[in-house]
This record gives structure tokens, C-alpha cells and sequence, in this order.
């Protein structure tokens, strides 16, 4: 009984400082983190699409895009996006079969949306810091494209798989209201046509030489380009 009297009694006395050591940091009016009240939004998205299109510059690149985005929060880190954007891409056409020096042409613009799954990594969890919400990410996509009527030597963008690694930061202006800039690099593979591999009917070229577009047999690359988004974010529920 006399022992827990005693521990009754010190209890009493060390509740103050227990309650003033829990306080020790920010006070909930000064911290720099708040909580991200809203698990959803939707976004307006504007960037620019950099690149050189590959070996030949006929992989669309060079491109003002836009679209929208929907966010969802499925943790304290993690959330997924959607995007759907368009943009009207430069690229070059090669002719397989014309001279060396008329081959080249263009560049022409070629219509291509991308349809693209984010999955995002937010650093700080449900908060942001400051205002600021870093996070990192990779996007995983569809990208496909118009056809160009003067390329005549069976190439196609066609329907092309892309991974995008990006890294951004959103800013909440207001609970609802927040801006988003991210940069990420898409990669895609292009396919030429087995035509780039053979001599030009109006330039053939005597064993050993070649006139082919593609004189080692590669007809497969791995590019894309870098890409810088802004966009403005309002959270929403469904």
C-alpha cells in the first residue's frame, strides 16, 4: 500500500515535466509541417517534351504537351495518378530509297498522346513542409501517334510502352488549391523498317561501301526525351 502511495505521489510530481518535455519543438501554431486534408484532386497539366528522336530524328520530339491528371492517395506516401496529354511532336522523315543527299526531310509535326499511370512516393508522408510536398515517382504509359502520309519507307511510332523516372514537388497554396512542377525522362523503343538496312534504289553503293540509312543492322533504340510539367491542382471527391 505504502508503495503505491509513493508512486501515486511521484506521479503527481513528475506530470508537469513529462507534459513540458512532450512539447519540446514546435508548438502546433509555429511547426513548419500541416497535414494534407484532401486524398484526391484533379490537375490541368502543361509541359514541354525535349529529345532528339533517336539516331535519324524520326522518334517524335520537341513538343509543347497538355492534358489533365487525376490523384489519388492510397497511404501517408504513396499515391497514384492517371494523365491523359497531347502534344503536336516534330520529327524527321527518312526515305529508305532515295539518294543520300534527298533522303532527309522535314521536320513535320505528328500528333501523339500518351495515356499514363504515376505512381508517386511523397517524402513527407500526409504533410507537407513549408508548403512544399516533394515526392518522387516513375510514370508507366501508352504513348501513340498519327500517321505521316510522306513517310513511304514503312516506319510507324505507332503504339509504343514507356517508363517515365520523375522527381517533383507540389505546393499547397490553400487545402485545395495546389500547384505541381515535376521533370521526368520518358523512354520508349523505336523499331525502323528492314528497308533501312538496305542500299537505296536511286544510290546503291558497290560491296564494301553502303548507302543504307543503317549501315550496322540495329534496327531497334531505346529514346525519348526529358519533359518538364507544371500544373494547377484543385482536390476534389468522388
Amino acid at each position: 500500500m505504502r508503495i503505491t502511495s509513493r508512486l501515486f505521489i511521484a506521479s503527481l510530481l513528475f506530470a508537469p515535466l513529462a507534459s513540458a518535455e512532450a512539447q519540446v519543438g514546435h508548438a502546433p501554431t509555429s511547426t513548419p509541417y500541416r497535414e494534407i486534408l484532401h486524398g484526391q484532386s484533379l490537375s490541368f497539366i502543361a509541359g514541354t517534351f525535349g529529345g532528339s528522336g533517336g539516331k535519324l530524328g524520326i522518334g517524335p520530339h520537341d513538343s509543347h504537351t497538355y492534358g489533365i491528371r487525376y490523384d489519388i492517395r492510397l497511404s501517408t506516401p504513396l499515391q497514384i495518378g492517371v494523365s491523359i496529354s497531347q502534344g503536336n511532336f516534330k520529327r524527321l522523315i527518312v526515305d529508305a530509297f532515295d539518294s543520300v543527299a534527298n533522303r532527309v526531310k522535314g521536320p513535320v509535326t505528328q500528333k501523339v498522346t500518351m495515356l499514363d499511370l504515376s505512381v508517386q512516393w511523397n517524402l513527407t508522408g500526409g504533410k507537407t513542409w513549408n508548403h512544399l510536398a516533394p515526392y518522387f515517382g516513375s510514370g508507366f504509359g501508352l504513348a501513340f501517334a498519327s500517321a505521316t502520309p510522306a513517310d513511304t519507307s514503312g516506319y510507324k511510332f505507332g503504339n509504343r510502352l514507356y517508363i517515365a523516372p520523375n522527381v517533383g514537388v507540389r505546393f499547397f497554396v490553400t487545402d485545395r488549391l495546389h500547384l505541381r512542377l515535376e521533370a521526368r525522362h520518358t523512354w520508349w523503343k523505336l523499331k525502323y523498317p528492314a528497308a533501312y538496312a538496305n542500299e537505296p534504289t536511286k544510290q546503291p553503293a558497290i560491296a564494301p561501301a553502303s548507302n543504307a540509312v543503317i549501315q550496322d543492322g540495329r534496327l531497334q533504340q531505346w529514346t525519348g526525351g526529358g519533359q518538364l510539367m507544371a500544373g494547377l491542382g484543385y482536390a476534389v471527391s468522388f
